[in-house]
C-alpha cells in the first residue's frame, strides 16, 4: 500500500486515499500474513488498487465477508466460530441495504458453511441465544476485524497452500472492488438512508432463513 501511495503521487503512506480503506486494510493483512518467498507475488497487484474507492459502505461488508467465506473451511476452530457470526451478520447486512451486485458472492458463502457445518450451527445458536437485537450500522471497523481474524487464519491454517490462498483472497478482493466501484459510478447515487439510532430486533430476511435458524 506504501508503494500504491507513490504510484498515486500521493504522500508515503499505507493508508493511501487512492484504495478503499477496506481493501487497504485486507491487502495489508495479507502482505504481513504472507512468507517471504510468497510475498513477491503480491507485488503486480500494486496497480490494481490505485482508483477503487467509494463511500458505499457495503463495499466494507462485501470485502469482510469474502475473506471470512476464504477462511471458515480452513481455520482453526477458535477462529471459525466468530468468523460464522460475522458472516451471517455480513450476509445479513447486505440483504437489508441491498445487492451489492457481485458476482459469486453467494455461493462462496454456500461453499463456505458447507465446508464449515459445525461453525455454522454454533453461529446460528449464539445469533438465536446472545444476538437478539442487531445495530442499526455496521462500521467500517467491524468489517476490518472480520478481514483479520479471516486473514490470519488462512495463514496459520495447516494446509499446504496458505500463501496461494492470501494470494487468490486478494485477487478476488479487488475483483469485487473493481465490479462495485465500477457498477455504481455507472448508476445514479442512490437515496441515503436515514440512520436509525435505537437498536431493533435480528430478523433475517426470507433469502437467509435457512442460515440464521435451525430446522
Amino acid at each position: 500500500m506504501e508503494f500504491a501511495s507513490f504510484l498515486a503521487g500521493e504522500a508515503w503512506s499505507d493508508h493511501p486515499a487512492c484504495t478503499h480503506p477496506g481493501l487497504a486494510h485486507l491487502a495489508r493483512m495479507v502482505n504481513d500474513c504472507t512468507t517471504d518467498e510468497g510475498r513477491q507475488r503480491l507485488a503486480p497487484l500494486i496497480p490494481s488498487v490505485i482508483g477503487l474507492t467509494t463511500d458505499d459502505p457495503r463495499l466494507d461488508i462485501v470485502l469482510a465477508l469474502r475473506a471470512a467465506c476464504a477462511a471458515l473451511p480452513i481455520a482453526s476452530e477458535d477462529r471459525q466460530r466468530p468468523l460464522a457470526v460475522g458472516a451471517l451478520v455480513c450476509v445479513h447486512r447486505l440483504e437489508t441495504m441491498g445487492d451489492p451486485g457481485i458476482d459469486g458472492l453467494a455461493a462462496a458463502v454456500r461453499t463456505a458453511f458447507e465446508g464449515a457445518p459445525a461453525a455454522l450451527r454454533w453461529g446460528r445458536n449464539f445469533i438465536d441465544v446472545s444476538v437478539r437485537r442487531e445495530p442499526a450500522t455496521m462500521s467500517p471497523r467491524h468489517c476490518q476485524a472480520i478481514s483479520a481474524v479471516a486473514i490470519d487464519g488462512i495463514g496459520r491454517a495447516c494446509v499446504e497452500d496458505p500463501d496461494d490462498r492470501l494470494y487468490r483472497l486478494l485477487c478476488t478482493a479487488i475483483d469485487d472492488a473493481t465490479a462495485f466501484v465500477a457498477r455504481n459510478a455507472a448508476q445514479p447515487e442512490p437515496v441515503p438512508v436515514p440512520e436509525v439510532k435505537e437498536e431493533r430486533e435480528l430478523r433475517p430476511s426470507p433469502v437467509l432463513a435457512g442460515f440464521f435458524h435451525r430446522g
